[in-house]
């Protein structure tokens, strides 16, 4: 779970938590009021039976849904009707919900959950992802690359439903710019042809693998655009570490963007490959317009000290 969305989830919470004045521990046997339930694991349920024996106000920030489980691993649209249904009974043990956009809030109203459902964004340390000039040298100088070079990044799992093939092809078809995926799968667990593109990369298309915090950042700071092409996402968070480091951004136009995100003023958004690569160009060429200031006004917005607010409303609530 470290190396996932929800791990990097759970540390923005303890930082929000810590901005907001809110004392906290991460040890069951301490004394505590509120309980947050980040993943969905047995023993998450386990934990959530426990809390409510001891009276204890449960939160479960419900991360994932069956959407984004489908089209994840080897057998997981097999697999999704049971997830749904397990999913179901673990948000159901908590008092209130909490997941992170609009759009994830509709979908878990459409399982008929019995709980109150709170939209509140992930958030993103816009001071920790701040463009400098200094992480651009240090990715620059990692990865041998020079100034004039073209980079465009994206950062998940190994797996088809974060647009890893998409990715991998578009490569292929525009071999002047480099490409880098940053994120590891077991590769046991993606299908073959997943495991194709990673272990036969093209000249132009790399695989760094996962890399810490520090050197995310860099990443963020040292390229010229990140390429998000998830096919379904409830947030995330890689987007908003994108949006807080001032860089271009192109993603896919999916439903969990539609009300934050606009086409043109703060991302850029394409729909198919022959659409990514023309807005590739465009953006790296200088002919569309820069609008990473606007789209770095939607990351202060998320930043964790306004987090820390709106979630202590929802306690109060």
């Amino acid at each position: 779970m470290d190396k996932s969305g929800i791990g990097q989830a759970v540390r923005q919470q303890e930082k929000t938590l810590k901005l907001s004045g809110i004392p906290y521990t991460m040890d069951s046997r301490d004394d505590f009021d509120i309980i947050h339930l980040n993943t969905i694991f047995p023993n998450s349920r386990i934990m959530s039976i426990w809390a409510k024996r001891k009276g204890k106000k449960i939160i479960y920030y419900a991360h994932s849904t069956m959407e984004d489980f489908e089209n994840s691993f080897r057998g997981s649209n097999l697999l999704a009707p049971i997830f749904k249904r397990w999913i179901i009974n673990c948000y159901n043990s908590a008092d209130i919900i909490i997941t992170p956009t609009e759009y994830s809030k509709m979908l878990l109203e459409s399982y008929g959950l019995k709980r109150p459902i709170f939209s509140l964004s992930n958030g993103v340390d816009i001071d920790y992802f701040a463009q400098n000039y200094d992480a651009r040298k240090r990715f620059r100088d990692k990865y041998d690359l020079k100034e004039q070079e073209k980079v465009i990044i994206s950062v998940g799992h190994y797996i088809e439903r974060k647009g890893i093939l998409d990715f991998v092809k578009i490569a292929e078809q525009m071999p002047e710019y480099q490409f880098y995926w940053f994120g590891y799968t077991n590769l046991n667990l993606v299908p073959h042809s997943v495991r194709e593109a990673i272990e036969n990369p093209l000249p132009n298309l790399h695989f760094p693998g996962y890399v810490n915090r520090n050197d995310l950042r860099d990443a963020y700071c040292g390229s010229d655009l990140f390429l998000f092409l998830t096919n379904e996402e409830t947030e995330g968070i890689v987007l908003l570490e994108a949006l807080a480091s001032k860089i271009p951004i192109l993603v896919r136009d999916i439903p969990v963007y539609e009300n934050w995100l606009s086409d043109g003023e703060t991302v850029y958004k394409g729909i198919n490959n022959y659409d990514f690569k023309e807005k590739i160009y465009q953006i790296l060429e200088g002919i569309l317009p820069e609008i990473t200031e606007n789209g770095y006004r939607i990351a202060q917005q998320r930043d964790l000290k306004v987090i820390g607010r709106l979630l202590m409303n929802i306690y109060n609530q």
